[in-house]
């Protein structure tokens, strides 16, 4: 019969062997759980580091211009938001280069897409109502479904083939949304953007393309905000860093 200790040597190699036997199994669940992760992030890139769109040359059935809260809000008097936006939008014009822009793009063959956002009146849909610019929004009844204020101003008003973005309520035009689905169905390559505010909205959404393999261009006239400083920072700053910044006149020579 086998010593006290022939049993505990016997018990501790067979727990050894136990342990050898399964590592190649955990090791396999961790790989394979670490590949599912892999490419659920690549998913969430439309095009992947061997396709992606950056620097490519233009291609106008595969742009699409993404015109950003042209909206009485911001654009109009009687806007809540529009006196702190209107210096600097004199200073650029871009509400009204923005309009020649638009019809120009369409006639080349350019989607013009247009991105809204809109609150429920109680900010129940606000995604982020406590904090940040959000909470503005929430505090001041801003963008108001329905109203006046969230209306396009009317010379930013979408014609017939544009597109209208679905469900924006937060700041980047991706999250909760349809564009990235319309942009896919569309064949988009190039995306270019204008609107409000330069350093907030547009920025946002510039990040979000970039990131997803896109062709970026920022409208550096056709974008405003609410200080001359947040401009300069953004237009002449991050821009550059997210997309190829130009003038609408620039682009408009693209056409």
């Amino acid at each position: 019969m086998p010593s006290s200790s022939m049993l505990l040597l016997i018990s501790l190699s067979l727990v050894g062997a136990l342990r050898v036997a399964s590592f190649p199994l955990s090791f396999t669940f961790r790989r394979a759980n670490f590949q599912r992760s892999a490419t659920a992030f690549m998913a969430d890139r439309v095009f992947n580091s061997a396709d992606a769109k950056g620097g490519t040359d233009l291609e106008l059935s595969k742009t699409a211009i993404i015109f950003i809260e042209y909206q009485n809000e911001f654009t109009s008097d009687g806007g809540k938001l529009h006196d702190a936006v209107k210096e600097n939008m004199a200073e650029t014009g871009m509400l009204e280069k923005s309009a020649t822009l638009a019809g120009k793009a369409r006639n080349a063959g350019v989607k013009v897409f247009h991105a809204p956002i809109s609150f429920a009146a109680d900010a129940s849909d606000n995604p982020n109502k406590n904090l940040g610019i959000l909470a503005g929004c929430a505090a001041d009844s801003l963008f108001t479904a329905g109203t006046w204020n969230a209306d396009f101003h009317e010379s930013m008003k979408p014609a017939e083939g544009d597109i209208v973005v679905q469900n924006k309520k937060g700041l980047d035009a991706f999250p909760g949304t349809d564009l990235e689905e319309q942009l896919v169905m569309n064949g988009i390559e190039t995306v270019v953007l204008g609107g409000f505010l330069s350093n907030c909205c547009v920025e946002s959404t510039m990040r979000t393309a970039y990131e997803k393999g896109y062709n970026v261009i920022t409208l550096t006239d056709c974008t405003a905000t609410t200080s001359a400083e947040g401009f300069k920072a953004a237009t002449e700053g991050t821009y550059g860093m997210f997309s190829k910044p130009m003038n609408s006149e620039e682009f408009s020579n693209l056409l």
